[in-house]
């Protein structure tokens, strides 16, 4: 589990690309002071294994599953990723649940700089749209955000300077791939509604007692 507080923005060093599976090792510092092997860390919002680290460096490990809801195909050499170490259970939860479970990809259809904060536009993935509300949590890139507005299958986010100036996001462009994970009691939510025999209706809920 994470926060969606990023703690650092660390830079892939290597990145060695195999038929099923990607190792990534990703310069950093902050992170690295109680890491060890078998962790698990959040890279831009992909909860990911650390199989090797070093004074200055960690390797970690994704997979085919990953490979196929991510941005991770995407990255090279040299790029930013933003970092987060798993919570502890003792920590203060300042930002919301975050599984590291990407739900898909989304694209940021128009980004605005405002006097002090910068406002992202971003396309959910298709067949998503029921999973965000107005006020909700969810997260880019691994970062926690509000939703600020809704609309079909897009959502607005107001992003503060200090998020800004210490994630990735200040590197991010209109038309740039991010990492969503929506908000899992959400999806819990839907995925009882989807099983559900008969949709709920007003004859339904009266049955049960709601019609006073």
């Amino acid at each position: 589990m994470f926060t969606g507080l990023i703690e650092e923005i660390g830079i892939i060093e290597n990145l060695a690309r195999q038929q099923d599976k990607i190792n990534l090792t990703i310069k950093a510092k902050k992170i690295l002071t109680d890491s060890k092997v078998d962790d698990s860390i959040s890279i831009n919002g992909i909860c990911l294994t650390i199989i090797d680290i070093k004074t200055n460096s960690f390797t970690a490990q994704a997979v085919k599953e990953t490979m196929g809801k991510s941005t991770v195909l995407n990255w090279q050499n040299g790029d930013f990723v933003n970092l987060e170490r798993a919570m502890k259970i003792n920590d203060r939860l300042g930002g919301h649940i975050v599984q590291g479970h990407i739900d898909g990809i989304g694209t940021i259809e128009k980004i605005t700089k405002l006097s002090e904060t910068v406002e992202l536009k971003i396309i959910l993935p298709q067949g998503t749209k029921t999973h965000t509300i107005e006020k909700g949590s969810i997260a880019v890139d691994g970062i926690s955000l509000t939703i600020a507005e809704k609309t079909d299958n897009r959502i607005l986010v107001a992003v503060i300077p200090h998020t800004l100036n210490n994630t990735i996001l200040k590197h991010k462009k209109v038309k740039d791939k991010v990492n969503i994970e929506f908000d899992f009691i959400a999806k819990y939510i839907q995925n009882y509604i989807d099983g559900m025999q008969k949709p709920l209706t007003e004859s339904k809920l009266k049955s049960w007692g709601y019609d006073k």
